[in-house]
């Protein structure tokens, strides 16, 4: 894999090559995730993460209960379009720095601090019951932590990972799929990393987080699913036909 390649576009761009070399032909089932991550050396977030970026390119379709096949259509080229990254790797990068940044803030975050993040775990309640797209106060408290250090590179680093979420197409797909199967920011995981950080404890601070994005990953897993996936398609498709069905009438 070239070292400038991201792990899901390799993994996508062998799989195109297999189609138009006749390995897998139009309207076939491709191996299973599990089978595909030990083919080429990689994660199931990462095949997830290709067939996902294949699927919006047209190029494969998830079929409920059975699998992911093969378009009729001709391939495109995966890296024509610009998906950028996606968001199991993106949410690694946030455990490593940001696990890092709550353990600093822990030893310097000031009452006033404490203070405004306590406000922003209700406002994530709120937005949360409001069932919208919105993560403003779920971002906001992550940057909120990492200006708790005092450490404007951190503060940059982290902003950054933050505005890759809306910069990457992929990263975006993902995302509101998550959320159209009713993924939502976990409050006590806020509440943990608050807790860690009004006792100062550094330790629990960086364990708080962490396990806060290793669920953050787990539920992108299951949101990305082949059965969710389909189930919030059906979904939109009612909502669509209901819509129509109120105009004709």
């Amino acid at each position: 894999m070239p070292e400038s390649q991201k792990r899901y576009q390799y993994v996508a761009g062998q799989i195109v090559t297999a189609i138009r070399s006749g390995v897998y032909a139009p309207g076939q089932r491709l191996p299973s995730e599990r089978d595909l991550a030990d083919q080429y050396g990689v994660s199931r977030p990462t095949v997830r993460e290709a067939m996902i970026a294949l699927d919006i390119q047209g190029v494969v379709e998830p079929r409920h209960g059975s699998g992911i096949y093969v378009r009729t259509a001709a391939p495109t080229d995966p890296q024509g379009a610009e998906l950028d990254i996606g968001p199991f790797e993106l949410t690694e990068a946030r455990r490593l720095f940001e696990g890092e940044a709550a353990a600093l803030a822990a030893a310097t975050i000031t009452e006033e601090e404490l203070g405004e993040l306590e406000k922003l775990v209700e406002q994530i309640k709120e937005e949360n019951k409001r069932k919208t797209q919105e993560e403003r106060a779920d971002r906001a408290f992550h940057v909120a932590v990492a200006k708790a250090t005092r450490n404007s590179a951190i503060v940059g680093v982290i902003e950054q990972l933050w505005d890759l979420r809306y910069k990457s197409s992929l990263c975006r797909k993902i995302l509101d799929r998550a959320r159209s199967t009713g993924v939502r920011p976990r409050v006590d995981d806020h509440q943990r990393i608050l807790e860690a950080l009004r006792a100062h404890d550094s330790k629990a601070a960086r364990k708080a987080m962490r396990d806060h994005l290793e669920r953050v990953i787990a539920g992108l897993l299951k949101a990305t699913e082949l059965d969710a996936i389909e189930r919030a398609r059906s979904e939109v498709e009612a909502k669509r036909l209901s819509v129509r069905r109120r105009i004709i009438v």
